[in-house]
């Protein structure tokens, strides 16, 4: 055999009877695909190959294990077929080679004299319809005699002369003929078979199909598919398409997608594989659309073009931007690398300033579409927007920064479920998560980056928390020290839900940012303005409040231990726990697990703080241990401060008085000069070392004072 290499890319069909594409590489008569040895397989003679499209090769090795060739050119796909076929002793004008076969239908077969091998089809006359669909119907069980009949309807041209059976009894309204055609194109389908496919979806066959397949006899009245099809779905050309095959591609798939989404039932359990070749059929057509669109530079600089002009009028922006939408979408069929070429090629047309413009405008319909291309351009690489947006600055103005639009849009979500502000939210995060900087060949890009979030965007993020919780400097009972402030306004369910979002981004930049968030949360003091949630009529939102606490406090950070004394905030915590009464919900949980962790991790400048300020509120709940342990902690820290005290006190004259006795030893072997100059040294080191009984009392007053501030008197309700 020649070992001629073709150019093919390897696919894998996965568990979701999905193909996975494993990669390109040179196709050798042995099977064996080399770029880094993607695929090595021999020829058996005993299974089954397929040639579907002209340019594909599939099979299926061990157990549910299928496999696809993709060739770049037919002449090599004709070629490894010829191969194949030669192996096996089949005749190469066939589609396939043969059908697997299992034990009981080989016995069966071995059974069936050799006359018997070829199915004989019925004449195509309207008389014979129900013996025609009967045929159809019983070979389905039989992977043998599906492929017979596949082979039959092939040889004969069956399906057209099927095809205008349908359109004769369309004509005569024959309900009858028309359920049998119904069963008998279901049927066809269900073969399996991609040479039925190729005839069955040309274009001149494709609506007639599409018409039998109306006719269900469980239908009263029949669906009105190709209704639908040629005058409600119109096709939009944003730019004229020139390429006439393009055109029947893109066409053909949408109708093959509609039959397999809308027409055709649900398949039972025992036909869920009867459809595999019709979803690689649609796979590879998306393929095959893309890689045309991406080689045809002129049509998607124009696109471009006229999705960043000004002058484009807002309808045709929204056609154009939701035809990038689904060409993305499609991209996704596309294997690693060259989804990383197309992505590329959208960045260097000019993807990422033109979603600043259409996320900017007041259609819904656009911002959403908008927003699935964004998300499609984070997803493939954070790191490419990120570059984007922080050469931003030097020619824009803050407000029209793409992050900040896109938190604009989060905000301003008009959905009572804000589904499309957690969307947006997720793709913050991602973008904002050091996890995915640490990769980058640029070291510098999370400093850099999250130098630049926090100097150009978070203000923008936490003005609705700010906005909420703000001051009312006119309250009576705002006083010095105190965290009353305004209650929440307004406290609806949307506002709500946003600010939630809102608290989980800053919780996740608690945990990921350590010195950017710290900063800023001690320059805008936002964990007092986020405690202002704690008062909330909304359990969730004021859950998410205790949660970006309970992180802060998680770091054990001295820092954030400090802020957090000096600013009495455990003081809402405290009040919400009372207000909550002997409700055991898990408001009360958290709050208690709050108290826990400090306790558990002896978080000394916490506890003290707590037990001198908050315990006489917090003693009488006894159901659990906590307060009682934290005081327990409290008391142990100050019995050990005692006796360190002591032990310094005890310690410091016994030293004293031994240097005195070694000065006065050293003093007698001195002249008289020297005498009097040590006895004015002793009487120095005595003034010293006298310990009258007032001073004790005296540093232990101080002592105390140092260890017990001053006690708030009781806590606001």
């Amino acid at each position: 055999m020649s070992d001629t290499r073709r150019r093919v890319k390897v696919y894998t069909l996965n568990e979701d009877r999905q193909w996975d594409d494993r990669g390109t590489g040179h196709v050798s008569s042995t099977l064996c695909v080399l770029g880094s040895l993607l695929l090595e397989s021999k020829i058996s003679p005993n299974t089954a190959y397929q040639k579907q499209q002209d340019t594909l090769i599939v099979w299926s090795e061990a157990d549910n294990y299928d496999l696809a060739l993709s060739f770049q050119e037919k002449a090599g796909c004709d070629e490894i077929w010829e191969k194949i076929c030669q192996v096996q002793g089949k005749d190469p004008t066939l589609d396939i080679t043969q059908d697997p076969i299992d034990e009981s239908e080989e016995e069966r077969f071995e059974e069936i004299p050799e006359t018997s091998h070829l199915v004989e089809l019925p004449p195509c006359e309207l008389s014979r319809l129900e013996e025609i669909a009967d045929l159809v119907t019983s070979v389905l069980s039989s992977p043998i005699r599906r492929e017979k009949l596949a082979l039959a309807l092939m040889s004969e041209g069956y399906i057209k002369k099927l095809l205008g059976l349908f359109r004769v009894c369309e004509d005569l309204d024959n309900r009858e003929g028309l359920h049998h055609l119904y069963e008998i194109v279901r049927g066809v389908l269900f073969l399996n078979k991609a040479a039925l496919f190729e005839v069955m979806f040309s274009d001149d066959c494709i609506m007639d199909v599409v018409g039998c397949l109306e006719y269900d006899p469980a239908l009263v009245q029949p669906k009105r598919h190709r209704e639908f099809l040629t005058k409600t779905a119109k096709f939009k050309e944003v730019i004229p398409i020139t390429d006439s095959e393009l055109r029947q591609k893109i066409h053909q798939t949408y109708r093959v997608q509609y039959i397999q989404d809308i027409i055709l039932p649900t398949p039972s359990v025992f036909e869920e594989n009867f459809l595999s070749t019709l979803t690689s059929f649609i796979f590879f057509n998306k393929v095959e659309i893309v890689s045309m669109l991406q080689e045809d530079e002129k049509f998607l600089t124009e696109v471009f073009a006229q999705l960043t002009d000004e002058a484009t009028e807002d309808c045709k922006r929204r056609e154009l931007v939701n035809f990038v939408k689904e060409f993305c979408a499609f991209s996704q069929t596309l294997q690693p690398q060259n989804r990383d070429a197309f992505f590329k090629t959208l960045a260097n047309l000019g993807i990422l300033p033109a979603l600043e413009i259409v996320m900017g405008m007041d259609d819904l319909q656009v911002r959403a579409a908008a927003t699935d291309i964004f998300s499609y351009l984070v997803e493939f690489s954070p790191s490419m927007v990120r570059e984007f947006v922080m050469q931003e600055p030097q020619q824009t103005d803050d407000d029209v920064l793409l992050i900040n639009v896109v938190i604009k849009q989060m905000i301003c979500d008009s959905d009572p479920e804000l589904g499309g502000a957690v969307q947006l939210m997720g793709l913050l995060r991602t973008l904002i998560d050091p996890e995915n900087m640490l990769a980058s060949t640029n070291k510098t890009e999370k400093t850099e980056f999250l130098s630049f979030f926090y100097k150009y965007c978070m203000h923008v993020l936490t003005a609705p928390l700010l906005a909420n919780t703000a001051h009312d400097n006119n309250s009576k009972d705002l006083q010095e020290g105190s965290t009353k402030i305004k209650p929440v306004c307004p406290d609806n369910f949307q506002t709500a839900q946003l600010l939630a979002l809102i608290l989980e981004l800053l919780t996740f930049c608690v945990e990921h940012h350590t010195y950017h968030i710290k900063t800023y949360i001690m320059n805008k003091d936002l964990l007092r303005r986020v405690l202002v949630l704690m008062n909330s009529k909304h359990t969730f939102l004021a859950l998410c409040a205790l949660r970006f606490m309970r992180r802060i406090i998680g770091l054990k950070d001295e820092y954030y231990n400090r802020y957090i004394i000096k600013g009495n905030l455990f003081e809402p915590v405290i009040n919400a726990l009372l207000d909550n009464g002997t409700r055991y919900n898990l408001l009360n949980s958290a709050i208690i697990e709050l108290f826990e962790f400090i306790k558990v991790e002896d978080v000394k400048s916490l506890i003290a703080h707590i037990v001198d300020n908050f315990y006489k509120a917090l003693e009488s709940i006894e159901y659990v241990q906590t307060f009682k342990g934290l005081k327990g902690r409290y008391e142990q820290e100050k019995d050990r401060q005692s006796q360190r005290l002591r032990y310094r006190r005890d310690a410091r004259p016994l030293d004293e008085d031994e240097e005195l006795r070694m000065e006065e030893e050293l003093s007698d072997s001195y002249g008289k000069y020297m005498e009097a100059k040590k006895g004015k040294l002793l009487r120095t080191a005595m003034v010293g070392l006298v310990d009258y009984p007032d001073d004790e009392d005296e540093e232990e007053d101080e002592e105390e004072e140092e260890q017990s501030p001053r006690k708030r008197p009781r806590l606001s309700s």
